[in-house]
C-alpha cells in the first residue's frame, strides 16, 4: 500500500510542474526606439533601442505560445511578422530576457518630433490623465496620458490608463505634441 501511494505520489510530482509550465503565459513587454534592420531570411529585427543600445529580436512565428498580451494595445500594433519598415520610431512589443527576446509586434509611431525625457515623478493624475516629472536639470515637465499610450512597468506593458506611479518614481517618457500638447506614447517605469 505504502509503496502504491509512493509511486502515484511520484508521479504525481513528476508531471505537476509540466501542467503548470504548459499553463503558463508568456509576458509581453515594451520598448522604444528606432527600427536599424529588418531581416526576414533570419526572421531578426534589430531596433536602436530607447536606451542608447541595439536590441536584437527574433521574429514570432510560433502559435502554440501563450501571451499576457494587452487586447487594446494589441490592435494598435502591427505583427512582428508583417512588420516592414525600416527607419521609424517603434514601440517593440516583445517577450522573453535581454539576451534572447523574440518581438511579437510593433507599432509604429509615425515621424515625430518626439521628445524624451527621464526624471522623478512629482504629480500623477489617473484621472486627469497626467504625469509631472522633474527632470535631471530641475524643471518640471508635464505630460498628458491618452488612451493610446503605452506604458512599461515590472508587470508588462498596459495602457496608460492602467499605470500607477507613486511620487518619488523613475520614468522615462517619450512623448510629441497631440494639439498642441505634450503627450506621453510610451511611458517606462525605471
Amino acid at each position: 500500500m505504502r509503496r502504491g501511494c509512493f509511486k502515484v505520489c511520484l508521479l504525481v510530482g513528476c508531471f505537476l510542474p509540466a501542467a503548470f509550465a504548459a499553463t503558463a503565459q508568456e509576458v509581453v513587454h515594451a520598448l522604444w526606439g528606432t527600427v536599424r534592420s529588418i531581416n526576414s531570411t533570419a526572421k531578426t529585427i534589430t531596433v536602436a533601442t530607447d536606451d542608447g543600445s541595439e536590441g536584437l529580436f527574433q521574429d514570432f512565428t510560433k502559435s502554440n505560445i501563450s501571451l499576457d498580451f494587452d487586447k487594446k494595445i494589441r490592435a494598435e500594433a502591427t505583427t512582428a511578422n508583417a512588420f516592414t519598415k525600416n527607419g521609424v520610431r517603434v514601440i517593440v512589443y516583445y517577450f522573453g530576457n535581454s539576451d534572447e527576446r523574440t518581438a511579437v509586434a510593433l507599432q509604429d509611431l509615425g515621424s515625430g518630433p518626439f521628445e524624451k525625457s527621464s526624471g522623478t515623478v512629482i504629480k500623477f493624475h489617473r484621472n486627469e490623465h497626467t504625469l509631472t516629472l522633474k527632470n535631471k536639470s530641475g524643471t518640471e515637465e508635464t505630460f498628458r496620458l491618452s488612451p493610446k499610450s503605452v506604458a512599461e512597468t515590472a508587470m508588462g506593458a498596459v495602457e496608460s490608463y492602467d499605470l500607477d506611479l507613486e511620487v518619488g518614481d523613475q520614468v522615462r517618457v517619450t512623448a510629441a505634441p497631440v494639439r498642441g500638447v505634450e503627450t506621453a506614447l510610451f511611458v517606462r517605469v525605471m
